[in-house]
């Protein structure tokens, strides 16, 4: 049956204020960029052409008007985007390193992403949605982990296929065993997991994720299970089939939103066929992870995450026109 949602996407949308240099004083500047990685995947998702919707929560702020508009000009729908009167929009400070590497400061004590309650969601959305997509930061604070559980108790329910991104930010749990206990939790739920090669070990105890990948799946009753690997490329295991593809050699400035972009590619790819993911195979899947690699190459090329997000011409220009990165 079809939907009128490709992808819903529930979870963070925040600022994340990049470095933009110094002032005339020397002063650090800060660039106001929109992010969060349930809306960089959706960003993704409608570059390719997608039809996407977004559930979440922003403060009664400028920062908080600033994402709506930002999700709209995305042609993203926002019916589902709460504002809290009481709670200010989460912002986070990007820190980036010589290769472009970033990490993150949180200013989320308490945040309005995570003031998302199970009223607060638009079911309707939900039992509309071809593919529901989740990550973990919306599991870290009442009451938004328990929106989430219904959200994804909802999509299974209405027969979505689900996606999720564990997306691993210890600074905003109490313990890495809570981070790691509650991630977990949820892989029962997913059909599609995005994951990086640190957060594979971090939640298994093993980096060898080649090798574990097939256990870890049947462990959760995944379908299709990708790694993000960085300047290595990315490692897929889809029914039965398992392989590493190179990424795109491209100058790398910033690489927030890069792994969201990889997703929000794989979904996109996935949202215009026809047929289930166990007709997926070995050449399609190698064709969408070798895409899904342009497109995270390519929004690693510019500040910010979702202006940095390329469309399907930009990242066939990536694919025509730029080397395979050798690692």
């Amino acid at each position: 049956m079809n939907k009128k949602w490709d992808v819903v996407a529930l979870g963070e949308i925040l600022i994340d204020f990049a470095p933009g240099g110094k002032s005339g004083a020397g002063m650090p500047l800060y660039e106001c960029n929109p992010g969060g990685a349930p809306a960089n995947v959706l960003a993704a998702v409608t570059r390719q052409g997608g039809r996407a919707a977004f559930i979440g929560k922003v403060g009664s702020d400028s920062f908080g008007a600033f994402l709506e508009t930002t999700l709209r000009e995305c042609d993203i729908d926002t019916s589902g985007l709460c504002v809290d009167e009481d709670t200010r929009t989460t912002l986070a400070f990007v820190s980036l390193d010589e290769t472009g590497n970033r990490s993150f400061s949180f200013f989320r004590n308490p945040g309005a992403d995570y003031m998302l309650s199970k009223e607060d969601v638009n079911t309707d959305l939900i039992r509309d949605a071809a593919t529901f997509h989740f990550g973990s930061l919306s599991l870290t604070h009442e009451p938004a982990r328990s929106a989430t559980r219904y959200a994804v108790e909802t999509a299974v329910q209405a027969g979505a296929l689900i996606s999720y991104d564990p997306n691993l930010r210890l600074a905003l749990w109490p313990t890495a065993d809570a981070a790691r206990e509650q991630i977990l939790a949820y892989l029962h739920y997913a059909d599609i997991v995005k994951i990086s090669d640190e957060e594979f070990e971090f939640l298994t105890g093993s980096p060898d994720y080649e090798t574990g990948a097939a256990a870890f799946m049947e462990q959760y009753g995944l379908s299709c299970l990708f790694v993000t690997l960085g300047p290595k490329g990315a490692f897929y295991r889809c029914n039965g089939f398992g392989g590493k593809l190179p990424t795109y050699d491209v100058k790398v400035v910033d690489t927030t939103g890069s792994g969201d972009s990889f997703m929000g590619a794989v979904l996109g790819k996935l949202s215009k066929r026809s047929a289930g993911l166990n007709a997926l195979g070995e050449a399609e899947i190698r064709e969408i992870v070798d895409f899904a690699n342009a497109s995270g190459s390519m929004a690693a090329r510019a500040k910010g995450a979702i202006p940095a997000i390329p469309t399907t011409e930009q990242v066939l220009e990536c694919m025509r026109t730029v080397p395979l990165l050798n690692q």
